[in-house]
Parts: C-alpha cells; structure tokens; sequence
C-alpha cells in the first residue's frame, strides 16, 4: 500500500506524548551560523504576553562543556528547581498550542501540573513515574506507571557521554527568554539520523526555557519557550498531591506496563540504526486492548532523541492502510508486517527525520 503523508491534528500524539504538548505555528527560521542565531517568537494570545518575545543572542566565547556536560547541566536544574510557567510550543504546520506548569523538586520527589490552555481540557499529574491524566468532557482519568519518564520540557532522561558522538555543541551566544538571561547553545547532529537542537539554558540553574528543533536545511520544525516564568515559586507538594488524588466523579482507567524483553517476545532488528540504544520494552495495552501480553512497545533513545515501535496483531478492520504522519518534529509512521504465522502491525513515534523511522521499519524482523 502506498503511504500518505500527513500533518497529524493537535492532540493526536497518542501514547508517547501522552505529558507533552501539541505543537503548532509556523516557523522557518534558518540557522544564521554561531555569531547571531535565530531566535524563536514567543506566540501568544494577548498582546501584552507578545512583547516578551526572545532578544537576539550576543557573541559569545567558545563553550568548554561538551554536548552531554551541557545537557547533564540541564536535566539537574529540571529536578532540582521548582518554577510556575506558561509553556507555548510551535511547529511549522501553523497550530498554537501553551499549557500552564507547576513544576515542583524536594526531597527527591518530583511533581508536575501541566494544564492544557488550548484544545479539549486536559490535566496532567506526575509525581515521580506515576503519570494521571484528567480528561473533564469524559469524566475519565488515564493512570499509568512510566520508567524512564522525560522531564518537561522533553529532556533526556539520562543523558550520557554517548551524545557526544553523534552531536557537536557550540555556545552561539547569549540571549533573553521570559526576563530570564540565557546561554544559547547549538547541538548539531552528525548524521541525518536526528534533527539538530538550538536550546534557551537560564544562565544561573540551566533550566532549559526555550528549545528550537532544526532540520538538515537549517529549518525551525518545532519550537518552544515560557512565555511567563517563576524560579523557585513557592509550590505546595501536598496541594498538587490532594489535586492528583481527587478522582471523585471521574472513571479510573489503569493502563498496566509488564517488562519484557524484545527476543521474548520474538523480535529483533537485523542492524542498529546509529546511536540509538533500546532503553526498556513492555507488554501493554493499546486503545483499551483486552489482550496486552500481544502489544509490545520498544523504546531506543540516542541520548536526546527518542524511538518506540509499537508492535501488535495486524487487524484489517482498525488498520486498513498505511500512514507517515508529521507534527513538528514527531513523527509517525505506521507498517503491515507480513509473517507465515500472522502479520502484525507496526507504528513507530519518535522526534525524528521519517527516514530514522524508515530505518527502523526496514530492520525490524520477525524471530519466530
């Protein structure tokens, strides 16, 4: 069947995105090179939240952190600090999506709010790996449990040295974001394999505060930034806690992950794609799957990037063609797999070039 190449709707990230928001305006923004880097807008729905657009960065020295020491920094200020926020987030297919964060580190024990301010309501909980998503019009709350969750706003989970063999950095100056002065730095790939990043780090935490995605052609394909943003907010944990636990009136749907490994489960990939090491692989169910022990979900991640390839039986009546969907910087895309003994159904998601999604179309075989 041929493929049709889409714009995936606002909302329609599914399960891998499930605490991420949707993205949407355009951007076109071409990489100017180290001296004077494009900076991204800061969309907004008022005229006086427009003006904190993002200042233009000034040159700056040479940095002397490489590319997973920049993003170590990072990640630490994202579980040590806590900050109140408005978060807006674009791509290049022209819609707007922001949402409202509550971002609260103690004692070890991380917890979210992320309030969704445009689309169908939606708020979602996390306190450590437990992840609860209220969805008001259905009176339904999604509860699951997640290893190896990515810290808002979409931040390895661990980044390792590794990252610097398939990244150069470069500091390309200094800039503002929400009031807040910022390093501007660069991480380009070194293959097509991934897209490259621009990312906005507060100069005092290294809390990221802005991120722009880049193509191979220097293209903005997604964008993000605070518009608005309190450091160090005084975040009760107990409040955001009773909120998470108030299900009063709502319908509880438990969606329960079994770790499994991909050769018991009769899968494997005849050669890696570069960089890109598998990180968990789980049994679960899919849309409501009574059967869960048939849906496995494999993840690989090259230290910034991340892949999962959801793999269950192929099922004529849900899935009659295939797709390559585009929002952003995540892509989808969906594959019949013929087998002797039962085809089966592939989607892969990642914030990946469709041909890194290709490659591990292509690889991915049968063992049984």
């Amino acid at each position: 069947m041929g493929l049709i190449t889409a714009s995936m709707p606002a909302g329609a990230r599914g399960v891998a995105l499930a605490a991420t928001l949707c993205l949407a305006q355009g951007a076109s923004a071409q990489l100017r090179g180290p001296s004077h880097p494009a900076v991204p807008a800061v969309p907004s729905q008022s005229s006086s939240a427009a003006q904190q657009a993002l200042s233009a960065a000034e040159p700056s020295p040479a940095p002397t952190l490489d590319a997973a020491e920049w993003l170590r920094r990072m990640h630490s200020a994202s579980r040590t600090r806590s900050y109140v926020g408005t978060f807006v987030v674009s791509a290049a297919t022209g819609n707007l999506s922001s949402a409202r964060i509550w971002h609260v580190a103690k004692g070890g024990v991380l917890m979210e709010r992320i309030e969704v301010l445009s689309g169908a309501p939606r708020s979602t909980f996390r306190r450590n790996d437990q992840i609860m998503t209220f969805l008001p019009e259905s009176k339904v709350v999604k509860s699951e449990k997640r290893e190896n969750v990515d810290i808002f706003p979409n931040l390895p989970g661990s980044p390792d040295s590794a990252v610097s063999d398939y990244y150069d950095v470069g500091l390309l100056g200094k800039g503002r974001v929400a009031g807040f002065d910022a390093d501007v730095v660069q991480l380009a790939p070194r293959d097509a394999m991934r897209f490259g990043y621009r990312i906005w780090s507060e100069r005092r935490s290294g809390l990221v505060i802005a991120l722009q995605t880049v193509d191979d052609e220097g293209r903005v394909v997604e964008q993000s930034a605070f518009s608005e943003l309190q450091l160090d907010a005084p975040i009760k944990m107990n409040t955001l806690s009773q909120m998470m636990g108030n299900t009063t009136g709502y319908r509880v749907e438990k969606s329960e992950l079994e770790r499994t490994t991909a050769v018991a489960e009769g899968w494997s990939l005849k050669t890696t794609v570069p960089g890109f090491k598998p990180v968990s692989v789980y049994r679960r169910a899919l849309d409501g799957d009574a059967n869960p022990e048939r849906t496995m979900q494999w993840t690989f991640t090259d230290g910034l990037a991340s892949v999962s390839l959801f793999i269950e039986p192929y099922d004529a009546a849900r899935q009659s063609r295939e797709v390559s969907l585009a929002l952003g910087a995540t892509h989808t895309l969906t594959r019949k797999l013929v087998d002797r003994n039962g085809d089966w159904w592939l989607t892969a998601v990642g914030e990946v070039p469709a041909q890194t999604l290709e490659s591990f179309a292509q690889n991915l075989v049968r063992l049984r």
